[in-house]
């Protein structure tokens, strides 16, 4: 008589371990806005958090390095040039010292931290998009395309900026007949998901200004709904049953008419908001008022959509912030990192993978996208499409030195010095040479400012070139060295494979 034994199914995520940190590495003191707006209210990158925060006259939102810890002072300085309550902010996946937010005092507007920090109050943004006639709502950074923004308002219109020049690029006024809830970009940015008050899926190519495919009635319930776009161009939604049970539902944009699979929770007001991590195909959803943060893995394989686990607490979040796999902590498996925002605190949660061994774990940190965007805006604009460029995080994540820092730009103080429209650094020489003389007044003969200001141009083009050329060699190593450590790391991956099936007698 033999006895077989259940088929468990097999995932390196079935064991993920959410554990909050010690209390004195959360951030206290914080006045967690109160704004009835369904975001998250917090927004993180491997620099800075970003928390939306009570702010009487106006809308504010506080910044702080992502070491920070201990109590906020409450004259710290924060963001504070909106004109009405802030209701999102989101920064830009290429620049982690740039952030956009939206208010309802119907504009966004992008902001460049300093490297450190807010040291004095932030009044001043470095472009302000004007064109919304009510409340502005929802921000989406295109994921692979530098400088492209899309915001969506209460005047159920979405624009597409290039907030490099500050230029409204692409105007959707005619697509959703009600309130949009939310706006997701595909992997490549060449299309957008949005839901609607209306409880219908779009799928928009935003370029054509086209609703490419429409699904009526994603979630029977009334309350809002989320959507996120995943990386093999599925859209995993969670909204309302008809029953104000909260759902989760997997769709195939190929064909909309039935979901892939549907999963109910349980019964809440709070609306489920979504986290994808496209590296590891999973989704985190985080509902407002909750105590607890649900996780599952999505699969090519049946029912599609797994429940692993769920992490559970004392207290209601009112909001979170995702940290981008940049961030994480490489050396302790840890694979997602959320700041759960309380009434008056900041927590960091971290969700790790359990591993006896100390080496990197390349089965759990396959390349993720990095900083360096894959086109300019004005290529996307002009039909191009790419998906993120990719980055290993063997060995932890330093961001090397951006090709297109300082393109963002409104105010001629932030023109890149190296850029052509850019003036040249104060130097003695042409600070001399600008200096009106008598002489230069008397006849045009004397005047030498052309063949400094010329000399000048062509020494900073041969330092350009010189700097270009050792940027190159560094890349061109790097890429070597990548490709040694990847061996490498393949190699001692079958070597621990081998020493497994050793151990479980299989050899």
């Amino acid at each position: 008589m033999s006895f077989r034994r259940g088929v468990v199914r097999q995932s390196k995520f079935r064991h993920v371990f959410a554990q909050a940190w010690k209390a004195e590495h959360c951030i206290d003191d914080v006045r967690v806005s109160r704004v009835t707006w369904d975001s998250p209210l917090c927004a993180v990158n491997p620099k800075f958090i970003a928390v939306i925060i009570e702010a009487g006259g106006g809308g504010a939102f506080l910044v702080v390095p992502v070491s920070k810890s201990g109590r906020i002072d409450q004259s710290s300085p924060t963001v504070c040039g909106h004109a009405a309550p802030v209701l999102d902010i989101q920064w830009s996946p290429h620049d982690d010292s740039i952030i956009a937010s939206a208010s309802e005092d119907c504009t966004a507007k992008v902001w460049q931290i300093p490297d450190g920090g807010l040291t004095t109050p932030m009044t001043e943004a470095i472009v302000t998009l004007e064109g919304h006639s009510k409340r502005v709502g929802i921000l989406a950074w295109h994921p692979s395309a530098f400088n492209i923004l899309l915001t969506a308002g209460c005047d159920n219109v979405i624009f597409v900026w290039n907030v490099g020049t500050g230029e409204l690029v692409y105007q959707l006024s005619d697509a959703h007949p009600d309130l949009i809830y939310s706006v997701s970009w595909n992997k490549d940015g060449s299309a957008l998901c949005t839901v609607c008050k209306d409880k219908a899926l779009r799928v928009i190519d935003p370029r054509r200004g086209t609703v490419l495919k429409v699904r009526e009635k994603v979630h029977d319930g009334t309350r809002p709904m989320r959507a996120v776009f995943l990386s093999d161009g599925k859209i995993l939604t969670t909204g309302f049953s008809r029953m104000s049970e909260r759902q989760l539902a997997l769709w195939d944009t190929k064909d909309l008419s039935e979901p892939m699979a549907v999963q109910e929770m349980d019964t809440s007001n709070g609306v489920l908001l979504p986290f994808y991590d496209p590296d590891t195909n999973m989704v985190y959803l985080c509902g407002k008022g909750d105590c607890t943060i649900r996780y599952f893995e999505v699969t090519d394989e049946s029912p599609y959509v797994h429940f692993l686990s769920l992490y559970s607490s004392k207290e209601p979040q009112r909001g979170a912030g995702f940290l981008s796999k940049r961030g994480v902590d490489v050396n302790k498996c840890e694979i997602a990192r959320f700041y759960k925002l309380h009434e008056r605190k900041v927590e960091p949660i971290s969700m790790t993978v359990p591993r006896k061994s100390d080496l990197f774990q390349g089965d759990l940190y396959p390349d993720t996208a990095s900083l360096e965007p894959a086109l300019l805006a004005d290529e996307w604009i002009a039909g191009q499409d790419a998906p993120p460029l990719l980055v290993s995080l063997s060995g932890g994540y330093t961001a090397p030195p951006s090709k297109h820092r300082d393109t963002l730009r409104s105010k001629p103080k932030l023109v890149s010095q190296d850029s052509g429209t850019g003036a040249a650094p104060p130097s003695a020489g042409n600070v001399a040479a600008s200096a009106p003389t008598s002489a230069a007044k008397e006849t045009e003969e004397d005047v030498p400012q052309p063949r400094v200001a010329t000399k000048e141009t062509d020494g900073g083009t041969e330092r350009l070139k010189r700097e270009d050329d050792v940027l190159n060699e560094l890349l061109a190593e790097m890429k070597a060295l990548r490709a040694v450590v990847l061996a490498q790391s393949q190699r001692i991956e079958l070597l621990e494979r081998q020493l497994a099936r050793i151990e479980d007698g299989d050899v």
